[in-house]
C-alpha cells in the first residue's frame, strides 16, 4: 500500500475553533449586561464602538494590568469568578487616581487549552465588576495556544478607558508639607506579592484553615481587590492627590503623586495590619521592610489632602483614618514609616 497523505487540522495543532466561538459567545452573554447607551454594537466586531460625549474638556485616562500570579492560586482552586473582579477593580482605582469615570473595558485570556465554562465564569467576574461602576465591557480577544501555556496556566490582561475634565485632573501637583495622609484599608493582598505568598506556603496549604484568618488559606488570598471607586468619587474635589498601592507597596507607590523635594511620613501604629500579612511575615520569615515593599499591609488607597479637608474626608468614609503626613524630603529617603 502506497502511504497515504496525513491532512493536518487546526484541532489537531491543538487549536479547536468550534471551542473558541462557545468561549466567546459566552463572554457575549455577560458583556452584553454592563453595555451604556454610549456602546453602538456589540461584541464581536473587529473594534469596539464608544459614543463620546457629555465633557468640555476630557482627557482619557487608560490604564493596562493583569493579576499576576493570583491565577495560580484560582487554578489549583479552580475558582475563576473572583479573578475577573481583581482585575476590573484593579484597572479602575488605577484610573481613579487621576480622578476618571471608568467608560469601558477590554480584557484579554490566553490558555493553552480552552475551557469554556472557566472563561464564562472569568467572564463573569468582569462583568459584574464593570456593572458595579457603571463601565461598559465593551470587547476582547481570547486565545487557545498550546504549547505557549501548559496544563491548566491561562493568562488575564485588562485595558480600561476612563474620562475626566481637564480642569479637575487629580495630579498631585498641589500637595505641600503638612498635608494629611489618609489611608482606606485594602480587602488583603489585592493582586501583588502572590509569588513569594505561594513560595512561603506552596500548595499544599490552600485547603488548610487558620484561626487567625477565620478561613482557609486559599479563601484569603483569593478575596477580590477592593474597588474604590463608589465611595471615593463624591469626594474627589476634597483630594490633592491618590496612590493605589499596588506592586511595590507604600515605598513605592506614595512617592509617584508626591511633588519633588517632599516625602511622606507613615505612623504604622494608625493602622492594623491585617493577619493574613502577619501570618506571611511570621511563617517566610521576611523583614518588615521586605513585607512594605512587596505588599500593600493593610492600606489599598491612599489619599492626600489639606489638614482642612481631613476632618471632612475621614468622617464622609467611615473606614479611612489619618496615617501620616507630608514633609519635606530628607536626603533620598522619600517614605518613612515609623
Amino acid at each position: 500500500m502506497g502511504n497515504k497523505e496525513v491532512r493536518q487540522t487546526y484541532a489537531a495543532a491543538g487549536v479547536d475553533v468550534d471551542t473558541a466561538a462557545r468561549a466567546k459567545e459566552l463572554i457575549r452573554k455577560q458583556a452584553r449586561t454592563t453595555h451604556r447607551p454610549e456602546v453602538l454594537g456589540g461584541v464581536g466586531f473587529f473594534g469596539g464602538l464608544f459614543e463620546f460625549k457629555g465633557y468640555r474638556q476630557p482627557v482619557l485616562v487608560s490604564s493596562v494590568d493583569g493579576v499576576g500570579t493570583k491565577l495560580k492560586i484560582a487554578a489549583a482552586l479552580n475558582k475563576h469568578e473572583t479573578i475577573g473582579l481583581d482585575l476590573v477593580n484593579h484597572c479602575v482605582n488605577d484610573i481613579l487616581t487621576c480622578g476618571a469615570e471608568p467608560l469601558f473595558f477590554l480584557d484579554y485570556i490566553a490558555m493553552g487549552k480552552l475551557v469554556p465554562e472557566q472563561v464564562a465564569a472569568v467572564a463573569r467576574g468582569l462583568a459584574q465588576a464593570c456593572r458595579e461602576v457603571g463601565c461598559a465591557l465593551i470587547g476582547g480577544e481570547t486565545a487557545e495556544m498550546p504549547g505557549l501555556y501548559a496544563g491548566e496556566d491561562y493568562d488575564l490582561v485588562g485595558f480600561i478607558i476612563g474620562v475626566v475634565e481637564k480642569e479637575k485632573i487629580i495630579a498631585g501637583k498641589t500637595i505641600a508639607p503638612g498635608d494629611t495622609v489618609i489611608g482606606l484599608p485594602s480587602s488583603g493582598l489585592h493582586t501583588n506579592g502572590y509569588s513569594l505568598a505561594r513560595k512561603i506556603f506552596g500548595v499544599a496549604e490552600l485547603n488548610k484553615s487558620y484561626p487567625e484568618l477565620g478561613r482557609t488559606l486559599g479563601e484569603a488570598l483569593l478575596e477580590p481587590h477592593r474597588c474604590y471607586y463608589a465611595q471615593l468619587q463624591p469626594w474627589l474635589p476634597l483630594v490633592k492627590g491618590m496612590a493605589h498601592i499596588t506592586g511595590g507597596g507604600l515605598v513605592d507607590n506614595v512617592p509617584r503623586v508626591l511633588p519633588e523635594g517632599l516625602a511622606a511620613r507613615f505612623d504604622s501604629r494608625s493602622w492594623t495590619v491585617p493577619p493574613i500579612f502577619q501570618l506571611i511575615q511570621q511563617r517566610g520569615n521576611v523583614e518588615p521592610n521586605e513585607m512594605y515593599r512587596v505588599f500593600n499591609m493593610g492600606v489599598g488607597m491612599v489619599l492626600v489632602g489639606s489638614p482642612d479637608n481631613a476632618g471632612r474626608l475621614t468622617e464622609a468614609l467611615p473606614e479611612a483614618k489619618v496615617i501620616g503626613e507630608v514633609v519635606r524630603q530628607v536626603g533620598k529617603t522619600r517614605v518613612i514609616i515609623d
